[in-house]
């Protein structure tokens, strides 16, 4: 999201308009997707604090958990957000910037309720370094690393993105995922690169991850990359998964 539109980048970059936030949640809600995340690049880029107006008319309207990031810095907005319906809230700049916090809100919330985004790029030394800001800012830290560290402050759960990977609809960087999955013990989603239902399954079944993030998958269509939100049936999601708990490969 940004500047009150919902947008969907490439390579965290470029954002393309994909519409109002507000009608996005209502035909997502048609479509019974299982849970979202709104994550706000303005208010990160900004510094400026969440839009609790805009995102209250969100709440309103979606009928699956929602969990909320960008620009988020003090107990204080998570209690608003939490206030308004907001089930999770994801912090990135921040857990890094500030890992105390992760530790504060985890004492007054609950670790179920904080989510940390991990934003990737592979250095050219083999390892996965972390970035935030949007992918701006490099902090130094390794994503395996950064990962456990985030976890011993009190995060349950984590959203790992391959910034390479982002929008291209690629498939999910399993390396990175891998790497960050065997290094914690709470649940991780993956995100950035999904683009068809296998790329969702391999994310899970090779890659480790608790479940799979996409955004450019269900919200382009075609070679041309129209804009039509979409999302496939539960039967072809619980046939995917069922299939691979039936015949594990070996």
């Amino acid at each position: 999201m940004q500047s009150r539109r919902l947008v969907k980048t490439r390579c965290f970059q470029k954002g393309v308009y994909v519409g109002d936030p507000v009608n996005c949640i209502r035909i997502f809600n048609e479509k019974e997707v299982d849970e979202l995340m709104l994550l706000d690049i303005g208010a990160s880029q900004e510094g400026q604090g969440p839009d609790i107006r805009l995102l209250s008319q969100v709440t309103s309207e979606c009928f699956m958990p929602l969990a909320y990031g960008g620009g988020i810095r003090s107990i204080q907005e998570m209690h608003d957000l939490f206030s308004i319906g907001i089930e999770k809230v994801v912090l990135n700049r921040q857990a890094a910037d500030n890992p105390d916090l992760i530790s504060s809100a985890a004492e007054r919330f609950g670790s179920q309720s904080i989510v940390v985004s991990i934003d990737a790029r592979k250095h050219r030394s083999g390892e996965y370094r972390v970035w935030t800001a949007s992918g701006t800012r490099e902090t130094g830290y390794e994503a395996s690393e950064f990962a456990a560290h985030v976890e011993r402050m009190g995060a349950g759960e984590l959203l790992v993105t391959s910034i390479e990977r982002d929008g291209t609809m690629s498939g999910y960087d399993l390396e990175l995922i891998r790497r960050v999955t065997s290094s914690v013990n709470i649940p991780v989603i993956a995100c950035g690169g999904g683009g068809t239902l296998d790329d969702l399954h391999d994310a899970v079944i090779h890659g480790g991850a608790s479940a799979a993030a996409a955004g450019s998958m269900f919200v382009f269509h075609g070679p041309h990359r129209a804009v039509l939100i979409n999302f496939p049936r539960r039967a072809e999601i619980e046939r995917l998964f069922h299939f691979s708990i039936l015949r594990p490969e070996a």
